[in-house]
C-alpha cells in the first residue's frame, strides 16, 4: 500500500476495484466503513453484490475482466472535464501529452459496450473520482487475476497520477495484501524478478552482490515463475521443494497442477498440516505455526512487525527458517549459519536498502514501515510525498483493452469467477479444522442468479454440475441474485469442489498470474 491503514478512515473519495474487501479483509474494512460515517463518497466496481457494493455511493457490476474498459472511460472523462492536476502532471510525470491524447477515442458509451453497465454511470465514476479531494484507490486478486493483470494495475496508476492523489493522506493505490505476509515474502526476494529489497535480478551489479553474498556465481536474469516451474516438472526440473502453500487447492488448471507434480523424482513440502499438496510429496517437514515462532512479518502497509513465540512447538515442528538452513547445509551450500530468527533478519537488514536502517532490536514495538534507509530515519508511513524516490517521475503507460483469454460461447455460455469468503480462509488448510468455522460454512456452493437458474433448470440447494474446456466438478446450487445474470460464483476454499479444475485458459504475459477471475463455463443440473 501507497498509504497506511489508518489513511483509510481519511479519504473524500473512495474506489474500491475488483476488492471483496468486507469478507477478504474485515479489519480493514472497517476503516473505510468509518471514513462513510464520516462523509466519504464511495464507488465500488465489482460484478458481484457484495457488502461492499451495498454500502456503495454507486455501484459498478462490469462483465468479467473489462476493468481497461472502464478505467479509460473514467481517464477520458476526467480529461474531458479538466479534472486533472496540471502541476502535478508537469513536475512529477512524464508521457502526459501522449497519454491525454490516447484517451480521446475511450468515451464512457465505448466502454458502455464493453462493460455492460450505463454509460452514465461510468460518467459518474469519472467525476466522483476526479473531484475527490483526496481520492483512494484500493484494490485485490480482482484486479491482479487476469491476463491483463498488468494493465489493470497500470490503468489505475494513470488514474492516480493525472489526478495527483499519489502521496496524499487519504489518498494513494492501495492493494490490500490477501495473506498476513506476502509483502514480507516479496521484501525477501521470493518473487523471480528481484532479490531481496526489490533489486532487478537482471542487473549485474546485483546479481555481483548477492553472488558474493551466497558465494556462488548467479547469472543476472529474471528467474522463472511457479508457471513455468511446472511445465518444466518431470523435464528439466525433477526435484521441488513447496513451503507453505497448498498448490493442488489454490493453483489453476488444478490437473496440470497435479501431473505436474506426479512428474517430479523428488518432491519436499513444508507446511503446518498434511494438506492435500503434502500427502504429494516424498518428504514433508512440519513447520511451526507463527505462536510457535520468533520471526519478523511485514503487512500489508508496509509495517515490519516481530513474532514472539508464545508456546513451544508440537512434536517435531521447526521454524521454516531452520529446517531451509538445514536442508542447504546438508546439499553443501555455504551461507546459511544461522543460530536465530534475528542472524536472518540482520542478514536481510544488511542487504536490502529498504530495510537497510532496521534490526531486529530497532523492530521490537514494530513501528516502522519501510523504506528506512538508514539507523536515524523514521520510517515511511505515506509513500511518494513531495516527490517520487531519488527524484524519478511518475511514467503514464498507454494501454489498450483486450477481451480475456476466454469468452462464453455456446459451448460454455456462462462466466465463472472464484474468490474467498468470509467464514473459509484461503484453502482451510487452518479454518476448515476448527469445528466453529465448520459450522458457519460447511460446504461450497455455486451463486447462480434467480433467472439462469430458472433458464438452466437448476434448484436452490440442488447439484450442478459445472464444466469448462480443461474439466467438470459438482457444486450445490445456491439461487442468490449477489451475482449477476450470466455470471456464477465460488470460492476454491474446498477441495471437494475442486473449482481450479476449471480454470486457467490464459497467464499475464508479464507475471505469468493466472487469470483466475474468468473462466467460461457450462452448467446444467448434476
Amino acid at each position: 500500500m501507497s498509504n497506511p491503514l489508518k489513511d483509510m478512515e481519511k479519504p473524500d473519495v473512495i474506489f474500491a476495484i475488483g476488492t471483496n474487501m468486507t469478507e477478504c479483509h474485515p479489519v480493514a474494512a472497517t476503516r473505510l466503513k468509518k471514513a462513510l460515517t464520516q462523509g466519504a463518497t464511495m464507488v465500488v466496481v465489482d460484478p458481484r453484490k457484495t457488502r461492499l457494493a451495498k454500502m456503495a455511493h454507486l455501484h459498478l457490476p462490469i462483465r468479467l475482466g473489462s476493468d481497461v474498459a472502464l478505467l479509460l472511460a473514467m481517464a477520458h472523462v476526467i480529461q474531458r472535464e479538466e479534472l486533472y492536476d496540471l502541476e502535478f502532471i508537469a513536475d512529477r510525470t512524464t508521457g502526459g501529452k501522449a497519454f491525454v491524447e490516447h484517451l480521446k477515442p475511450f468515451t464512457p458509451e465505448w466502454a458502455a459496450e464493453i462493460c455492460e453497465v450505463p454509460a452514465e454511470d461510468i460518467e459518474q465514476a469519472g467525476l466522483i473520482y476526479g473531484r475527490g479531494a483526496p481520492s483512494a484507490i484500493y484494490y485485490t486478486l480482482g484486479i491482479t487475476e487476469h491476463i491483463c493483470g498488468v494493465d489493470n494495475v497500470q490503468s489505475l496508476c494513470n488514474l492516480a497520477l493525472m489526478t495527483g492523489n499519489l502521496g496524499l493522506e487519504g489518498g494513494g493505490i492501495n492493494p490490500m495484501r490477501g495473506q498476513n505476509n506476502i509483502q514480507g515474502a516479496g521484501d525477501c526476494g521470493a518473487v523471480p524478478a528481484n532479490f531481496p529489497g526489490f533489486q532487478p535480478c537482471d542487473n549485474p551489479e546485483f546479481a555481483e552482490k548477492f553472488s558474493k553474498l551466497y558465494q556462488r556465481e548467479i547469472d543476472a536474469e529474471r528467474g522463472i515463475t511457479k508457471v513455468t516451474a511446472l511445465n518444466e516438472s518431470g523435464k528439466s526440473i525433477h526435484a521441488m521443494l513447496i513451503d507453505g502453500e497448498n498448490t493442488v487447492v489454490t493453483d489453476p488448471d488444478k490437473n496440470h497442477c497435479e501431473h505436474a507434480l506426479k512428474s517430479l523424482e523428488h518432491l519436499v513440502v513444508i507446511d503446518l498440516f498434511l494438506t492435500e499438496t503434502a500427502e504429494l510429496a516424498d518428504v514433508v517437514f512440519p513447520a511451526t505455526a507463527f505462536g510457535e515462532t520468533d520471526g519478523v512479518q511485514a503487512n500489508t502497509e508496509r509495517r515490519v512487525q516481530r513474532l514472539r513465540q508464545a508456546v513451544p512447538p508440537v512434536g517435531e515442528a521447526k521454524p521454516d527458517w531452520w529446517i531451509i538452513s538445514e536442508i542447504s547445509k546438508r546439499m553443501g551450500t555455504p551461507g546459511f549459519e544461522y543460530d536465530s530468527a534475528k542472524d536472518v533478519f540482520n542478514e536481510l537488514c544488511s542487504v536490502s536498502p529498504i530495510y537497510a536502517g532496521l534490526d531486529w532490536d530497532r523492530i521490537e514495538h514494530g513501528e516502522y514501515h519501510w523504506p528506512v534507509p538508514d539507523k536515524d530515519h523514521p520510517g515511511t508511513p505515506r509513500l511518494h510525498e513531495g516527490e517520487f524516490k531519488g527524484g524519478m517521475k511518475g511514467v503514464f503507460k498507454i494501454i489498450n483493452y483486450r477481451d480475456p483469454a476466454e469468452v462464453i460461447s455456446d459451448d460454455f455460455p456462462l462466466w465463472l469467477t472464484t474468490g474467498r469468503r468470509l467464514q473459509a480462509y484461503h484453502s482451510r488448510t487452518q479454518t476448515g479444522r476448527s469445528a466453529g468455522i465448520e459450522y458457519l460454512l460447511s460446504e461450497e456452493s455455486l451463486e447462480v442468479h434467480p433467472d439462469d437458474a430458472e433458464e438452466l433448470g437448476l434448484v436452490h440447494g440442488g447439484m450442478a454440475k459445472m464444466s469448462s474446456a480443461r474439466g467438470e466438478i459438482e457444486v450445490p446450487v445456491k439461487v442468490t441474485d449477489m451475482s449477476p445474470k450470466g455470471t456464477v460464483f465460488t470460492s476454491f476454499s474446498f477441495a471437494n469442489v475442486p473449482v481450479n479444475i476449471l480454470t486457467g485458459g490464459g497467464y499475464d504475459p508479464v507475471t505469468q498470474t493466472a487469470e483466475l477471475k474468468v473462466c467460461p463455463v457450462k452448467v446444467v443440473p448434476a
